[in-house]
């Protein structure tokens, strides 16, 4: 190969290498762009908040025991007033008092094995009586005192009121959105710890609302709905994808 070849070749190779070395930076920045725009970070957020149930229901059952039928069923009325009395003396309108049908129990003596007979004995009636309030702290109280009947020679059995918030939908819809704020809080920190930003969401999944207690850590896969405490804590969680950039 004469001098004036080599001369036109060398200039040559050396522009085909930068062409080789440039293309390989713009397919690596591609190439990379290309991989961080499909790299997902996956963050759970949640959120927390202390509500006041809004309305309480309550339920007791009293009864009177007898000989009679007919006599039975005079005492039970009897009952039924002096609950009625007590009741809207407590505060509670007496047309918000609900009282059920009567039910009726026969009594049946027993043998000498223990097994009961078919004579009648007497009679067993029984009536329920229930309520509604807002007024949360009054029914709370009622269903501690209630007994105070059995002075009245009411034998009356109180059950444990439940406690409700009635506004439930519209802060479910809150609780989603601040624990997908939380989300993206958790994501930011963790990018930016690797300098770098987080994108647009990929996905999101919402878990089931926890309901409990106040200061009750029970949790349940399908969701606690705690209607026995007046205080509760609503805990909402929210699992969110985002893209990096």
């Amino acid at each position: 190969m004469n001098d004036n070849n080599r001369g036109i070749l060398i200039p040559f190779a050396v522009i085909l290498a930068l062409g080789f070395i440039i293309g390989a930076v713009i397919i690596g920045n591609t190439w990379k762009n290309v991989s961080r725009g499909n790299v997902t970070i996956t963050v759970t957020g949640s959120a927390q908040k202390e509500i006041r149930s809004d309305l309480a229901t309550w339920n007791a059952t009293f009864s009177n025991e007898g000989g009679d039928m007919q006599e039975t069923y005079a005492m039970l009325q009897i009952s039924n007033n002096k609950v009625k009395d007590y009741l809207v003396s407590k505060g509670f309108p007496a047309d918000k008092l609900v009282f059920s049908s009567i039910n009726t129990t026969v009594l049946h003596p027993k043998n000498a094995q223990g097994y009961a007979t078919d004579e009648v004995s007497g009679y067993r009636l029984s009536q329920d009586v229930s309520l509604e309030s807002n007024d949360v702290d009054k029914v709370d109280l009622l269903s501690r005192e209630v007994t105070e009947l059995i002075n009245q020679d009411v034998e009356i059995s109180s059950n444990p009121p439940q406690f409700f918030y009635t506004k439930l939908s519209d802060l479910k819809v809150e609780m989603i959105g601040l624990a997908s704020k939380d989300a993206k809080t958790r994501a930011e920190q963790i990018a930016n710890s690797t300098d770098n930003e987080i994108g647009e969401v990929r996905s999101s999944r919402m878990g089931v609302i926890q309901i409990n207690a106040k200061n009750s850590t029970d949790i349940s896969d399908y969701g606690m709905n705690d209607v026995s405490s007046l205080d509760k804590t609503i805990t909402a969680v929210v699992s969110v994808s985002f893209s990096i950039e």
